[in-house]
Formats: C-alpha cells, structure tokens, sequence
C-alpha cells in the first residue's frame, strides 16, 4: 500500500455519490435506501471519503454537534479494499479530527465491526442485542 496513493477528505465536491449509493443500497444497514435520501444524508452531516489513486473506496458519515455528542454510521470500505488497513486510516481520520476534538460521547450500530470499534475505545451496551456501541471521553 503505497502511502502517497491513499488520502481522507471531508471535501464533498471529490465524493463519488454512485459508489457511496450502491455500497450502501447494498448493505444491511440501510438495504434499498434511495440516492436521493443518501444524497441529503451527506449534506446534513459531516462526511469522510477514502480513496486510493483518487478512486473513492470508503466513506463515514457524522451526525453531531460537534460539542457534546456524535453518531458515527455508514462507515464502509468497498470489498475489494477491506483487510488491508483503509478502515483503520479512515476510523483514525474520523477520530483525530479537529472539528470533532471536543465530542465525549460516540455512538454507533453495528452487527459485524465490534472488533474494529473496540480497538477505538467502543463498548456494547448492555441490552442492545450486540448491535450498539458507545465510546467516552473524559
């Protein structure tokens, strides 16, 4: 993996809404959503794009307000990309954010990263079937 070729933007302009659109009709988080309902999506919240030689492979999506609380979703890498660390960089850019410096408290869903999350101070809530994170800062 060369170091030069993968970057995370928060630039809107350079997000590719077909890619992100197809992975998340595809998934089981948000399964038939619309392209217009991902496309507003992004414009009312905070958003990461992953890409390698300027080819988008990954997204994270946002929802805070950038004081107290953050709800971390639709957090992928394509298939072709996954195990080879871009979901590391993209979760650590997500983290290491300055506009996002003084959230406390993370949350997210998920039924199948639990491990990929713990390694970012996540847990499971109790009650929550295995599906809720939440993540604390002091």
């Amino acid at each position: 993996m060369s170091e030069k070729s993968f970057f995370v933007t928060t630039d809107k302009s350079k997000f590719n809404l077909e890619i992100i659109h197809t992975f998340l009709k595809n998934s089981y988080w948000a399964k038939d959503i619309s392209f217009d309902i991902v496309k507003s999506s992004i414009q009312n919240s905070y958003c990461f794009g992953a890409f390698l030689n300027d080819n988008q492979i990954g997204f994270a999506r946002v929802i805070t307000d950038y004081n107290s609380l953050a709800y971390l979703l639709d957090v992928f890498i394509i298939n072709e990309f996954q195990n080879k660390g871009f979901g590391r960089q993209l979760l650590d850019s997500v983290f290491n954010d300055q506009k996002l410096s003084k959230i406390k408290k993370w949350m997210l869903a998920t039924n199948d990263a639990h491990a990929l999350y713990k390694q970012y101070g996540f847990y499971i809530l109790d009650n929550s079937s295995n599906k809720y994170m939440i993540r604390e800062r002091s």
